[in-house]
C-alpha cells in the first residue's frame, strides 16, 4: 500500500501516463494480462474442438510441406501436419478446422498458384449436403491429383521434338513434305475454311439443341445392339442365308440380267398398251365396278349356289347313263294331271265330260296338233298346251 501511495504521490494529477517509462510499463502489463486471458481460452477452445484428421495419398507431393494450407474454393480450412513417403505414394496427414463440412467423397488436389510459390492442398467439391468427411477419413490415390511439373513438360516437348525431328518422322523429309502440301492446299482457301468452321459451329449448336433426341437415338441404338447380341445365333443364320442367296444370284447373274431386261421390255409394252387403250380400260373398269357391285349385293345367293352346285354336279354325274349316253331321271306325273286354277275357267268348258286338265293349260284339238313340236311318246287322250304356245303355232 505504501508503495502504491508513494507511486501515486510521485505522479502529478492528470499525468497518469505522462512519462515514456510509465507508458512502456503499462503496455507490458496490459499485454501480459491479455496473454494470460487469451492463451488459456484458446487452449481450452482447441482442446474442446480439436478438428478432423484426414489422410490423403498422392502419387507425388512436390512443394507440399508441413504447415501448408488446406483449402476449399481457395479459402483456408486446415493445415498439413506431415508429408511422408509410403511405398510408391506419398502420405499427407491434414487437420481440418472444427466445424468445416467436407463431402465424404471429396477429392484432394495439389494446386500450384505459380511456378515458385508454395503449393497447397485443395479439397473439392464444396459441401452442399449429404454425408461428411469424418475424423480419420482416408482419401485414396484414385481421388487425388497433382500438377504436371515443369521438367516433365520439358521432357515431353523434347521427346516430341526428337520424334518429329530429322532422326524421327522427318528423317526422309516426310513431315516437311506434309507441311508443304498442307500449306499448298490451304493457300487461297481461307474463306472456305472459315465457312467450314462456321458450319461446324452451326452443326454443334443444332446437335446441342437436339441433345435429347440424340441421346434417345443412342439409347435406342443401344437397345437394338443389345437385341442383336441376345439373338446372335439368329443373326448368324440370317447372314449365312443372305450369303447363300448372294452366291445363288451371282451364279445366275446372266439369267437374272436377262429376266430384268425382259421385264423392262414387258413393262414398256404394258405402258404402250395402257396408253393406247386408256379409254377402253376405263370403260371396262367401270363395267367391272358394276359387276363387282352386283356380286357384292348377291353374295348371299352366290354363297348358296356354291353350297348347292357340288350336289347338283354330283346328281348330274349320277344321272348320266354311260351305256346309252342318256340322262335318266324321274318325274312326278301327278303334276300333269292336277286340276286347273279357277282363273282359267271351268273344266266343263274346256273338256267334254268335265275332265280336268293341268293348271294353266288348254286342250289342243286335232287341227292344232300338227303345228306343235313332235312329242317323244305317242299321244294318248286329250293333249294340253299353254295358250301362249297355241297362239304362236297359229301365226
Amino acid at each position: 500500500m505504501s508503495t502504491l501511495s508513494e507511486w501515486r504521490a510521485s505522479v502529478r494529477p492528470g499525468r497518469l501516463l505522462g512519462t515514456k517509462r510509465d507508458r512502456w510499463v503499462f503496455g507490458v502489463a496490459a499485454a501480459l494480462v491479455v496473454a494470460g486471458l487469451v492463451v488459456p481460452g484458446a487452449l481450452l477452445f482447441t482442446a474442446a474442438h480439436p478438428g478432423k484428421h484426414v489422410t490423403a495419398y498422392f502419387a507425388e507431393a512436390v512443394g507440399v510441406y508441413p504447415g501448408s494450407t488446406v483449402r476449399v474454393l481457395g479459402v483456408p480450412i486446415g493445415t498439413v501436419n506431415s508429408v511422408q513417403p509410403d511405398g510408391s505414394q506419398v502420405r499427407v496427414i491434414m487437420t481440418l478446422n472444427s466445424g468445416v463440412a467436407v463431402p465424404a467423397r471429396a477429392a484432394a488436389v495439389v494446386v500450384a498458384p505459380s511456378v515458385v510459390s508454395d503449393r497447397y492442398v485443395q479439397l473439392t467439391p464444396a459441401y452442399t449436403g449429404g454425408p461428411q468427411l469424418g475424423d480419420g477419413a482416408v482419401i485414396p490415390a484414385t481421388r487425388t491429383a497433382v500438377p504436371v511439373e515443369i521438367d516433365q513438360i520439358y521432357a515431353a516437348l523434347a521427346k516430341l521434338s526428337n520424334a518429329l525431328g530429322p532422326n524421327g518422322a522427318n528423317s526422309g523429309g516426310a513431315l516437311s513434305n506434309l507441311i508443304k502440301t498442307g500449306a499448298a492446299n490451304l493457300n487461297g482457301n481461307g474463306e472456305y475454311l472459315r465457312q467450314m468452321i462456321t458450319e461446324f459451329g452451326g452443326l454443334s449448336r443444332a446437335l446441342g439443341g437436339s441433345a435429347g433426341n440424340l441421346f434417345a437415338s443412342l439409347a435406342n441404338l443401344q437397345s437394338f445392339t443389345t437385341m442383336l447380341k441376345a439373338n446372335n445365333g439368329q443373326v448368324k443364320l440370317a447372314e449365312q442365308q443372305l450369303a447363300q442367296v448372294s452366291a445363288f444370284l451371282a451364279a445366275d447373274r446372266q439369267d437374272l440380267s436377262a429376266a430384268i431386261s425382259e421385264l423392262a421390255v414387258a413393262l414398256g409394252q404394258v405402258k404402250s398398251f395402257i396408253g393406247g387403250n386408256r379409254s377402253l380400260l376405263v370403260a371396262n373398269i367401270d363395267k367391272l365396278a358394276a359387276i363387282t357391285s352386283l356380286l357384292s349385293s348377291e353374295r348371299a345367293s352366290l354363297a348358296e349356289a356354291l353350297d348347292t352346285a357340288p350336289l347338283a354336279a354330283d346328281n348330274l354325274v349320277n344321272a348320266y347313263d354311260a351305256a346309252h349316253h342318256t340322262l335318266d331321271g324321274r318325274g312326278d306325273l301327278n303334276e300333269l294331271s292336277m286340276a286347273r286354277g279357277a282363273a282359267i275357267g271351268t273344266t266343263a268348258d274346256l273338256q267334254p265330260g268335265g275332265a280336268a286338265g293341268p293348271p294353266g293349260a288348254v286342250p289342243v284339238l286335232g287341227a292344232e296338233l300338227s303345228s306343235l313340236p313332235p312329242l317323244p311318246l305317242p299321244t294318248v287322250g286329250t293333249v294340253y298346251g299353254t295358250p301362249e304356245a297355241l297362239l304362236r303355232s297359229t301365226r
